[in-house]
């Protein structure tokens, strides 16, 4: 049996240190995602969509993907502006394996956020830290994102850096941390299924940098690290909602769980928030009449719009992250015939 050094142990904290986890309790988990909760019949579809052809996989990915292109993307998020819906874009192809990729990545977004100045939209751009670099060089990764917050503010624009799974929390809160000290257009994202989120939700406000994207988590993580518990994660959720709002901070209210957006009206009622001071976030194609609701109701919505060249690999990962999604995609089909 595995004994943790008594001299290492830390207390008061909301969850133990991921670095004392013992190796019996570590399992792979990159690139993996979150299986709780899931219906048998989703997961073998899911397993199924695969070996689809790509021409039929296009048809349904075409309500969660805006396109290939940069036109494509531009008419996806013109159209969500008409209906009264921000945006936030982001670039397929987090997994990258050279430096060069990582460059290419940037020049991307540096052309995204021209095209969203130029074409007047509501938009802003989602980032992952991995396709500027994070895991092949930080420092690499780091001057990236310096120029392209600079880039954002020359075009009065804002960066949220996406949250990956376990093995990149901690370097990227570390390196947003480290942007903040100059640049306060970049946010980052949090997931409430993360047992360290709300020890960093309060390191992260304290630094002065509380403009968050909350969201639940998709990545499958060991016990240690993350709940497990559908329930507790969206107790913890709510919790750390009621955190930000106590601490005030900024926070994109990111879900599709209408548990969860009941709660958070409730939170908005009980301290007063203006409208200014938060945004409801959801996926493109996902629960459109959940977010038709909102906007009636006079509350601001981003939604996140992914496009680009690697969309099949992103509608793939997609389902192994959460094979409800392949429900939803058969009834799609099913009404379609």
């Amino acid at each position: 049996m595995e004994n943790i050094p008594t001299e290492s142990r830390q207390y008061g904290q909301e969850a133990p240190s991921p670095e004392l986890m013992p190796s019996r309790y570590k399992q792979s988990t990159h690139g993996s995602a979150r299986s709780a909760n899931q219906t048998l019949l989703n997961k073998l579809i899911a397993l199924s969509l695969p070996f689809v052809p790509k021409p039929i996989v296009k048809q349904f990915a075409k309500r969660y993907v805006a396109g290939e292109s940069i036109a494509e993307m531009i008419q996806t998020v013109r159209t969500l502006n008409q209906q009264g819906v921000s945006a936030t874009i982001d670039v397929l192809g987090e997994f990258i394996h050279h430096p060069q990729e990582a460059h290419q990545t940037a020049e991307m977004y540096q052309k995204i956020l021209q095209e969203i100045e130029e074409h007047h939209l509501d938009a802003n751009v989602s980032v992952k830290l991995t396709a500027m670099g994070l895991l092949l060089d930080p420092n690499l990764c780091l001057n990236l994102m310096q120029n392209l917050a600079t880039h954002a503010a020359e075009h009065h624009n804002f960066i949220r850096i996406d949250m990956e799974d376990s093995e990149c929390t901690a370097q990227t809160i570390d390196l947003y941390l480290t942007l903040r000290k100059t640049f306060s257009n970049v946010g980052i994202v949090v997931q409430a299924y993360l047992r360290r989120t709300h020890d960093d939700v309060i390191r992260i406000i304290e630094a002065g940098a509380g403009h968050f994207r909350l969201c639940k988590g998709i990545y499958i993580e060991p016990r240690w690290l993350a709940y497990q518990l559908p329930d507790l994660i969206n107790q913890n959720y709510a919790d750390i909602l009621e955190e930000m709002i106590q601490r005030g901070a900024y926070i994109g209210i990111a879900t599709h769980d209408e548990r969860l957006v009941w709660a958070a009206l409730k939170l908005i009622r009980k301290y007063h928030l203006s409208r200014d001071q938060y945004e409801f976030q959801m996926l493109l194609g996902v629960d459109p009449e959940l977010r038709e609701m909102l906007v009636a109701a006079g509350h601001h919505v981003r939604v996140y719009v992914p496009f680009g060249k690697q969309w099949h690999a992103y509608c793939m990962r997609r389902l192994k992250e959460n094979p409800k999604i392949a429900g939803y995609i058969l009834q799609n089909l099913i009404h379609r015939h």
